[in-house]
């Protein structure tokens, strides 16, 4: 049986150089054999202290071996020299990732990601399609939205005009930098036009669909496009429910993430 998540002791941050970046990640054991590894990919302001305690629960939940990193220039992590373009997610997706699971050894696992994570998890699902065994995303972005500008725009005018960069800057190191890239590239006039919708029939593995209905950045659109070009996905639309479906729905999030793993075909 699974220890209490309280009686745990805090799994230690731990560092790895990944093409002369240095990247911090998080390591959560696995609690029974078999298991597939679980890799979480963070949203646009992410990283991984502000998963918070769901990375625990979830390796709890599934039993699984569970890693989550910052990407270059979130947390601790170092940045990159250039830069960020508006195929920053295709870049994550084709040649960071890839790089970050071949440093840790990790061959199939499951890429479960919220917002831009999901984004990246499902491009990664379509350029390399024997690799992942399964794909759960949360809140995913597959073309821009005018919901999505909308969000973006009040979160500039709330960096603006409260603590938020205060409060963003406990878990970066540059996090004005961090804000400016995310929210100034997606609301760019070049992004407009961001869409990978194309490229979503490529996904040969299974894939849970997880969307708050009431996501301040995206309709349900977003993942209804992922059931109509991938035919092995799963839904779930949550009510009462914003961008974070693992904070606001945290237990059934969790519930649907367990089977979901654990009707995965097994390598």
């Amino acid at each position: 049986m699974d220890a209490p998540i309280h009686a745990r002791r805090p799994e230690p941050m731990r560092h790895l150089t990944v093409a002369a970046l240095r990247l911090e990640y998080r390591d959560f054991r696995a609690s029974a054999e078999g298991r597939p590894t679980l890799v979480l990919l963070h949203e646009g302001l992410g990283c991984v202290e502000m998963w918070r305690s769901f990375p625990a629960r979830l390796a709890a939940a599934t039993g699984c071996r569970v890693v989550a990193g910052s990407r270059a220039g979130y947390g601790s992590s170092d940045p990159y020299p250039e830069p960020r373009t508006p195929r920053y997610l295709h870049r994550e997706a084709e040649e960071a990732l890839p790089a970050f699971l071949a440093a840790l050894g990790i061959e199939h696992p499951v890429l479960i990601g919220h917002s831009d994570g999901g984004s990246i998890a499902l491009i990664f699902a379509s350029t390399f399609p024997d690799a992942p065994l399964g794909v759960a995303v949360m809140a995913p972005h597959a073309f821009v939205e005018e919901e999505t500008l909308a969000g973006l725009r009040a979160a500039r005018e709330a960096w603006a005009t409260t603590d938020w960069p205060r409060k963003l800057a406990r878990y970066h190191a540059d996090a004005p930098r961090v804000f400016c890239e995310w929210n100034d590239l997606w609301l760019s006039a070049p992004f407009r036009d961001w869409n990978i919708e194309a490229c979503l029939r490529d996904i040969r593995c299974p894939v849970l669909a997880i969307q708050g209905e009431d996501d301040e950045y995206a309709t349900l659109r977003q993942v209804d496009v992922l059931a109509e070009q991938v035919p092995e996905t799963r839904l779930l639309k949550l009510p009462r429910c914003g961008h974070a479906p693992h904070q606001d729905q945290e237990a059934q999030v969790l519930s649907a993430m367990a089977d979901f793993v654990g009707e995965l075909p097994r390598r």
